[in-house]
């Protein structure tokens, strides 16, 4: 029944027809609709707009006159030859300004080359305590302790001789402790290659690329740094070390930069400098007087050595360790030992003057006695006696010509063996001495 009824119904209903003013309503809500869209599309796109601007607005990046930059796009570096290296100053998207597009396409990585860097190494100093370090603070020594603490305590070995003081043939070395304080300083000088091998942290908000960057090579050069003064120290003795520290900070710093250069790290040692070195304190008072030994020692030494060569100086001249050993050398050629003769000087060289000399005058003096003797020869041969006797008399006369008192004793017959005293001890007052 109620079905009937609804069919009914249905049927009485008749379609209205859709008169003017109805078509008129939907022209007003599709124009609305359609002005809608399309100022929602010109917001829409108005936005896109200032996003992109906005975008490309944050590719701008400064580079800093002590820096220098490389561009990573999508994490590898971009360019080739000298254009993966960013010079100072603007760089963004646009074509002039090195097309450098924002994060994440492009990321501009700074590099500080220009920086030099202090780092200060302590690794082999001794534990102190914060009130030790204060300037002027005494230190206690019953706080030092008997020995070292190996944990608490840096220190590196030096060798207890000089190398060429070594025995010939021995493998092994006495050493002694040292503490020493160092400083290193460093600078990039190569940014690809730091950037490639060593660079590995991003500044973080508020920090610089330089104090990111020292906190990333820091520990890693410390360690290079260690390794290379640990490799140099034991090449030299205590001595040394105390009284070069400039041959070895120059050691050091070649030892360290072969290093960085062996990993590619882009990174140039700039100097290295020993500040401080010293002895344990545990054995200062022994090596006081050890070093004053040593002192007084070398004093007297060089001392020693010093007036061996004024010794020789004044006895031979500088040629005199030359000739020594040409005259213990047999198989030195003789010419050579008589140029080294000639290069003598000092007193050897007036003995040898004089001992020519004297050749000299007694071969000349025999020459004249010789011709002497050949011109009495015939005159002797006809009188000898009477030439003998002249001789005598001339021989008498030259001797008694230089004397200060003459006296001729002439012998007598009978005189029955008298005595003749002379007093040899005579008085000067009585007759001078002639002066020769």
């Amino acid at each position: 029944m109620m079905t009937e009824q609804n069919y009914k119904e249905s049927k009485n209903i008749q379609p209205q027809p859709v008169g003017k003013n109805a078509g008129d309503e939907l022209d007003a809500v599709g124009k609305s609709l359609s002005d809608a869209l399309r100022v929602s599309f010109i917001i829409l796109e108005i936005i896109m707009i200032v996003l992109l601007g906005l975008f490309l607005l944050s590719g701008f990046e400064t580079i800093g006159s002590d820096e220098q930059g490389l561009v990573l796009r999508f994490g590898r570096i971009r360019g080739e030859g000298e254009e993966r290296i960013l010079k100072p100053g603007l760089v963004g998207p646009l074509p002039w300004l090195g097309m450098v597009f924002p994060y994440p396409i492009d990321k501009v990585v700074k590099i500080p080359v220009a920086k030099k860097t202090n780092l200060a190494v302590n690794s082999f100093w001794y534990y102190q305590k914060k009130t030790e370090l204060l300037p002027g603070s005494p230190q206690d020594r019953r706080e030092i302790g008997d020995s070292l603490d190996p944990i608490t305590d840096g220190y590196c070995l030096t060798r207890n001789e000089k190398e060429s003081q070594r025995i010939a043939g021995s493998t092994g070395s006495d050493y002694n402790i040292v503490h020493c304080k160092w400083q290193v300083t460093y600078q990039i000088d190569d940014p690809e290659r730091f950037f490639r091998n060593i660079y590995t942290d991003d500044p973080q908000p508020g920090q610089s690329y330089a104090d990111a960057i020292e906190g990333s090579i820091n520990p890693l050069l410390k360690m290079l740094f260690d390794s290379s003064v640990v490799t140099v120290m034991v090449n030299y003795t205590i001595d040394e070390a105390r009284s070069s520290d400039e041959r070895i900070a120059r050691d050091v710093k070649k030892l360290l930069q072969e290093k960085l250069d062996t990993i590619e790290s882009g990174m140039k040692v700039v100097s290295a400098q020993l500040n401080q070195i010293t002895w344990p304190r545990q054995v200062d008072y022994s090596f006081l007087a050890f070093i004053s030994a040593s002192q007084a020692s070398d004093q007297v030494i060089s001392e020693a050595k010093l007036y061996a060569e004024k010794t020789l100086s004044e006895t031979a001249g500088p040629a005199a360790e030359k000739l020594l050993s040409a005259i213990e050398d047999e198989t030195m050629d003789p010419q050579q030992k008589e140029l080294l003769w000639s290069q003598l000087a000092g007193s050897a060289q007036d003995k040898i003057a004089q001992a020519k000399a004297y050749q000299i005058k007694v071969v000349e003096t025999a020459k004249a006695n010789a011709e002497y003797l050949k011109l009495v020869l015939p005159e002797y041969r006809k009188h000898p006696k009477l030439v003998i006797q002249k001789i005598y008399q001339d021989a008498i006369e030259y001797v008694l010509e230089n004397a200060d008192e003459k006296m001729i004793i002439q012998p007598s017959e009978g005189t029955g063996g008298r005595e003749i005293r002379v007093l040899i001890n005579r008085d000067p007052s009585l007759k001078p001495k002639s002066k020769q």
